[in-house]
């Protein structure tokens, strides 16, 4: 089985329980607080990740660090499961994961916006608006800005991507020029 199939499964375990006892929002909020402590101090993720690490300290180092975060129950039990899986790399997966099972619940869909520059605030209510005529879902917007696109937009609604760029639209164009020569 693959990580992200693993990650999958352990965030939809997760989310089943958490959704069942009103508390998937504050546990969605505390995976990404976890994960984000591992990206931002490495004392608590060198530990966790290294192969020679005794078990018993990376469980000591995983508890320390739910305490110091106050995380709930179910959030330490996940996390003490993947350390005891081996499988702690995988938490900001399962982070993503169950935060997108939370949006889908809610009838949420999030869209990755690439712009070559940054969108005014009206355009950038447009395009939501648009995006959520097209998905027939409510829709948040992630922006990254992106130069080498050149202009225009590039979105993607979970596996679907309409990429409106100048850089797709020339690539377009050189390939009709090709096949007409």
């Amino acid at each position: 089985m693959s990580d992200r199939s693993d990650a999958v499964r352990f965030a939809k375990e997760l989310f089943e329980v958490t959704w069942r006892h009103d508390q998937a929002d504050q546990v969605a909020d505390e995976l990404d607080a976890f994960a984000e402590s591992m990206r931002q101090h490495k004392g608590v993720a060198k530990p966790l990740y290294h192969p020679l690490v005794p078990q018993a300290k990376k469980l000591e180092t995983m508890r320390r660090a739910v305490a110091d975060l106050g995380l709930s129950k179910a959030t330490a039990v996940m996390v003490e499961a993947l350390v005891n899986a081996y499988r702690v790399r995988l938490l900001p997966i399962v982070a993503e994961s169950f935060r997108a099972r939370l949006s889908a619940k809610r009838g949420v869909i999030r869209a990755r916006v690439t712009t070559a520059a940054a969108l005014a605030s009206d355009k950038t209510s447009a395009l939501q608006s648009a995006l959520q005529q097209i998905s027939g879902r409510d829709v948040v917007l992630e922006t990254k800005i992106d130069p080498s696109i050149i202009g225009g937009v590039v979105a993607q609604l979970d596996s679907t991507v309409y990429d409106g760029s100048v850089t797709r639209q020339l690539a377009r164009m050189r390939q009709k020029l090709v096949e007409n020569v």
